[in-house]
């Protein structure tokens, strides 16, 4: 946890810091700076306060100053109608005679209570989001603790230096919050001069309550009375914990379904709720009164349909954002990073989306300049640009991640003919030689080829054989590329550089590997649903605002050619279907970028995200302009 002097910070933290900072002292944030512990958030608790209280106060005010306006716009018969409504409806009020109240008060009243909710919300959001992302590291502990433990006991057979033993787990990214809580046991060490107090610390500050905890605890025990004690302890627990693990795995995957009623509250609702909106806009003719707005002169209408488009581009944004912040490292999305020369990206740029990314961005320019010139309106150029870029950047994700499954695939099998091998007392780098050549890995295949060439070039005598055979293996982990095999393989490199017997090693290897593949399966499987989840979500809405195009908007036309008849209230210029169908198809293209955000990141990551949204604007765009739409 950071712990930033108001020096260190940027103008504007340092501006957030010194106005809201004391609010950290108070007895009610005391809750707060519990699940912040347990968080482990970079920037300190007193900052992540500041930051919440300066973003509430903005909410609020951008609330207070958005119901001010609606209401100071609202007819005066509707404004009439919903003050007479709460007068008559509300208990107390009702049976008192109250003056008429004038309209400036209404408004500021609303406005000051709207932003008032608002800016509580925010500081609520601010407390729930620190509670999330505990939890999202309590699972992400849990699934990662036993594999670590398992690791431990593989290491204890060969290292007896308990901070060597930590800091090889710490190392191994794949092991995800566990590591870096191992890694903070480093560092207090390290400050303190004491591992025991180190491993205490963390002990008392981790959202593992039930598990990390009580296992620091027990590992200081033992390893403070021998390392066979410690060695026995470490297998005892990795047993126990793999049962538990097994027990907990069904219910490890319960912040998906939290996942998906975000995605419903803040995505489905608010589009739907823009199509109630615009239908009601149409009825209504005193929402087509003109107001002044940044943009000019617009009416009521039209702020409300294009600021909930706003609205939805921005919650599909946040539940994208908070998908990538609280999955579980298992299923966290695997990063690329593109190379450093010009040469080696455009090299990589049909296996790396990163590479692809960076390829494709100069031709965004000249797509938005050829679609221009070819009379396309603004949003449909922007809509298309991102199209064109989206799906082939998308299209190498795909295809990367599912070479990397392949990978990961052949690795179980790869671990398994090794482990035989050494199990009858082959030096490694000859069982790996051996298996390259009778076994068939498929897409491992040239990974292990190249693994058994550079073994051999490190197995003469005159070399370091230990130093070889991490660097080989080393830059084998850097090829494959995949979590998976950056998690089994280290276990390799730093268990025999640890001394550990080699036939243990690839025993424990293979229950490592196979636990992990049929997690990440398990966890691939539920991920899908949610993608089904926003695929549906987005072809309900088109389907939806077809149908209300096709038939609402052509009927309302007809009734406003007789609305000068008695008892009609709809005003003729209010229909006009040209119009409001275009409004439609806005707020549709914004759910389903929102959709596609939310499906893509859910799947692999960003730049699946490009694919789905990408795909989900090109189906609108062929359902709206097909049908002659738009």
């Amino acid at each position: 946890m950071a712990t930033e002097t108001p020096r260190q910070l940027n103008p504007l933290d340092r501006g957030l810091y010194a106005l809201f900072a004391q609010h950290a002292d108070s007895g009610r944030h005391d809750g707060d700076r519990v699940r912040y512990r347990a968080a482990d958030l970079d920037a300190s608790f007193e900052l992540y306060l500041a930051r919440t209280y300066g973003l509430a106060w903005v909410a609020g005010l951008a609330g207070c100053l958005f119901v001010l306006v609606v209401t100071a716009a609202v007819p005066p018969a509707v404004l009439a109608e919903v003050v007479a409504f709460f007068q008559n409806g509300v208990p107390i009020v009702n049976q008192v005679h109250w003056p008429v109240v004038p309209r400036p008060v209404v408004a500021v009243g609303a406005g000051l209570v709207g932003g008032g909710t608002v800016r509580l919300l925010v500081l609520r959001a601010g407390s729930t989001y620190l509670r999330w992302v505990g939890k999202a590291r309590r699972s992400d502990i849990e699934a990662t603790l036993p594999g670590a433990v398992r690791y431990l006991r593989v290491l204890a057979s060969g290292e007896h230096d308990q901070r060597a033993m930590l800091g090889r787990v710490a190392d191994q990214d794949a092991y995800g919050e566990t590591a870096v809580a191992f890694q903070r046991i480093l560092n207090r060490a390290a400050l303190t001069g004491s591992l025991d107090e180190g491993l205490e610390h963390v002990a008392s500050e981790t959202p593992s309550r039930d598990l990390l905890a009580p296992f620091l605890l027990k590992f200081r025990e033992h390893a403070n009375q021998s390392a066979d004690a410690l060695e026995g302890y470490l297998q005892m627990e990795g047993r126990l914990l793999s049962h538990e693990q097994s027990r907990r795995h069904e219910r490890a995957t319960g912040f998906l379904e939290l996942l998906a009623e975000l995605f419903v509250v803040l995505l489905v609702l608010p589009a739907l709720l823009v199509l109630i909106v615009t239908i009601m806009g149409v009825l209504s003719p005193g929402l087509s009164e003109q107001v002044a707005t940044p943009a000019g002169p617009m009416t009521v209408r039209s702020v409300l349909v294009y600021g909930s488009a706003g609205f939805v581009l921005a919650a599909g944004a946040s539940a994208s954002l908070l998908v990538a912040a609280i999955r579980p490292h298992s299923a966290s999305a695997p990063s690329y990073t593109a190379p450093a020369s010009l040469r080696s990206i455009v090299e990589t740029a049909s296996r790396n989306p990163a590479s692809a990314a960076r390829v494709l961005a100069p031709t965004v320019p000249v797509v938005v300049a050829v679609l221009a010139g070819l009379g396309y309106r603004p949003v449909n150029v922007a809509l298309l640009a991102y199209v064109a870029y989206g799906l082939p950047v998308g299209a190498v994700a795909v295809r990367r991640a599912k070479v990397d499954d392949a990978k990961d695939r052949e690795i179980q099998d790869f671990v398994h003919a090794v482990s035989g091998h050494v199990s009858l007392g082959r030096p490694f780098s000859e069982a790996v030689e051996r298996v390259a050549e009778e076994v068939d890995l498929g897409a491992l295949q040239s990974d292990v080829d190249q693994l058994a060439f550079t073994l051999g070039l490190t197995a003469s005598p005159d070399d370091d054989a230990t130093d070889g055979r991490a660097a080989a293996l080393d830059r084998f982990v850097e090829r494959v590329g995949t979590p998976m095999a950056e998690q089994t393989i280290g276990l390799v490199v730093g268990a025999l550089d640890a001394g550990s017997d080699a036939e243990d090693v690839f025993e424990t290897l293979q229950t490592e590997i196979g636990k992990l593949y049929h997690e990440r399966k398990a966890l691939r499987s539920s991920l899908l649903v949610y993608v089904a989840v926003g695929w549906t979500t987005a072809l309900l809405v088109v389907g939806i605002v077809v149908a209300v195009n096709a038939y609402v908007l052509d009927g309302f036309a007809q009734l406003s050619t007789v609305s000068s008849g008695p008892g009609i209230t709809i005003d003729p210029t209010a229909v006009d279907p040209p119009r409001d169908r275009y409004r439609f198809y806005v707020v549709t293209q914004a759910t389903m970028l929102g959709c596609g955000w939310f499906a893509g990141t859910a799947s692999r990551g960003r730049y699946e995200a490009l694919l789905h949204s990408g795909a989900l604007v090109a189906v609108a765009y062929v359902v709206f302009t097909g049908a002659g739409m738009v």
